[in-house]
């Protein structure tokens, strides 16, 4: 389709609580590279399932054209998924296998099309992702995060949609995945709407919209345009409402001096009535006059009092009120720096085939490492060897500190629960009201820490897992975190850079954002290599 457009129509949606997401949406997209953004827990992935047909609004209505591919945030396969099935394909293929063994069905000839080369295709597309090793029939849980990611980017490509509809999906790719994604996007010839938080892949768009508690606004360039057009925007807002307020100030001493002024002269006016020869029922009319001329004084000064505070909450309107994040530093003893609290003696990791699977390594007291290396090395392998969640096929993996682990599907927070319950849980010995306040901190407010977490959006959820593990108590001594910033908007993201700098225990994480990582004082460098994990200084 030569010109696909989305536009959105009155949209709101309200959570089954009752709360109101957004309301009254008014936007059309055009077929320009467009990037969502938003803080967390606004509505972006609502938002962008509403756009691809998957989910209806509460009120008003989307009008597409053309057909819509979607990639969820949360790429986790199925248990019974193939990689065919989770790049989307599988429905084709299976049709494709029923008339290759005699089938005459309809239904199988309309799901293959025209594109009865889409075996071949895909074999091919995994093949240049540098994925010649997945097999299209082998389950799908057998990947890696970043793999799993690739391969339903894949099924993006192989769509030949009208439009794109991609929810974070730069998240678990390794930095030559990332360009090559970048690369692609910018190649892809049709529309195109991506939710994100990574700068890099935004300045890449050619308009940014931005979802916010004042609506939908679109900005015509790429991150770096916008940041600069909202720092405007923002200063712009404050001056306005700053300027309003001085004006009600002024006005309102003016309209105290004017009602003085008609005291006094009332005053005068009765004194005068005393002392003066006059008819009583002169002095009547007078008074009646001058009572008459104060109750109209009152009403205008009414007035206008309502027309300057209607005048400052416009102006505050203007101005998005964003609650700051805030992440506590956590009370850990620092550990002596020599003392070992992690060993990893000749152990042999699982499921893997590469130089990667064998791994020695000694961490001491207050060694704060980076797990790096291209997707599918076992990065996240080696971790949950490292936490205790996976058993070494052989060696030894010894921990002599208390510790908790953070992974990709944030398998410490359970999706039926409330984030409260679960704090006190982790954390028995804290008041309610410090658990909440914390949480508060993290923009989680009163109402989100007691619904099921998995209401929350995706970077909710990511905050709610690392308060678990950062407010466990007792506070953990190793922290074993696999791509902590993934989700999380960039407030977010750099309050959890500061707390882990002053952070005193040993520390480990995976993440393939190599500024989060430089931002966090570590000390190594753990690196997958074709021979095997070398440890270098950071």
């Amino acid at each position: 389709m030569a010109n696909p457009v989305l536009t959105l129509d009155g949209v709101s949606f309200v959570l089954p609580n009752g709360r109101t997401l957004f309301s009254d949406l008014q936007h059309h997209f055009d077929a320009r590279r467009t990037g969502l953004v938003g803080r967390n827990g606004v509505g972006k992935s609502v938002l962008a399932r509403i756009l691809a047909g998957q989910l209806a609004p509460s009120r008003g209505r989307c009008v597409r054209t053309g057909r819509v591919h979607a990639l969820a945030q949360q790429i986790a396969p199925s248990a019974d998924a193939t990689v065919a099935g989770h790049a989307g394909l599988q429905g084709r293929l299976d049709a494709l296998r029923r008339i290759e063994a005699g089938s005459s069905d309809p239904a199988d000839f309309d799901a293959v099309g025209d594109r009865w080369d889409i075996r071949q295709r895909l074999r091919s597309a995994l093949d240049r992702q540098g994925l010649a090793h997945v097999d299209i029939d082998a389950p799908a849980h057998t990947l890696s995060g970043g793999e799993a990611m690739r391969v339903a980017l894949l099924g993006a490509w192989l769509s030949e949609a009208d439009w794109l509809i991609l929810d974070e999906p730069s998240n678990h790719l390794d930095r030559p995945q990332r360009q090559r994604l970048i690369d692609q996007l910018q190649d892809w010839p049709h529309g195109l709407l991506v939710v994100s938080h990574d700068r890099q892949l935004l300045d890449t768009m050619e308009c940014i919209v931005e979802l916010s508690s004042l609506g939908l606004a679109s900005y015509g360039g790429n991150y770096g345009f916008y940041a600069e057009a909202k720092e405007r925007e923002r200063n712009g807002a404050l001056q306005q409402l700053e300027q309003r307020k001085l004006e009600r100030q002024r006005e309102v001493q003016a309209l105290r001096e004017q009602g003085e002024r008609m005291a006094r002269r009332q005053a005068r006016g009765h004194r005068s009535g005393k002392d003066a020869n006059q008819a009583r029922i002169l002095l009547g009319r007078q008074k009646a006059r001058s009572e008459e001329s104060a109750g109209k004084l009152h009403q205008q000064q009414a007035a206008t009092q309502q027309r300057l505070d209607q005048q400052v909450r416009e102006a505050a309107q203007q101005v998005q009120h964003e609650a700051p994040i805030a992440l506590h530093a956590l009370p850990v003893v620092p550990a002596n720096r020599r003392r070992v609290v992690l060993e990893l003696a000749r152990v042999e990791l699982p499921f893997l085939t590469g130089a990667t699977r064998h791994v020695h390594l000694s961490l001491s007291g207050q060694q704060r490492v980076g797990i790096v290396g291209p997707n599918g090395c076992g990065k996240s392998t080696l971790l949950k060897v490292m936490a205790g969640r996976l058993d070494p096929v052989a060696g030894v993996c010894r921990r002599a500190a208390t510790s908790v682990c953070l992974d990709q599907r944030l398998a410490n927070l359970a999706a039926a629960q409330t984030v409260l319950a679960q704090m006190q849980a982790a954390n028995p010995t804290a008041a309610e009201g410090d658990l909440r306040m914390r949480l508060a901190q993290l923009d989680l407010d009163a109402r989100k820490v007691t619904v099921p977490s998995a209401s929350l959006s995706g970077g909710e959820r990511l905050k709610a897992a690392l308060a678990l593990v950062l407010y466990a108590d007792p506070p953990a001594q190793l922290l074993l975190l696999d791509e902590p910033g993934n989700h999380l908007d960039l407030p977010s993201t750099q309050a959890l850079e500061a707390m882990l700098r002053s952070y005193q225990g040993a520390l480990v994480v995976v993440s393939h954002d190599e500024v989060f990582l430089d931002k966090l004082g570590l000390t190594h460098r753990l690196l997958a290599e074709e021979e095997g994990w070398r440890l270098s200084p950071w």
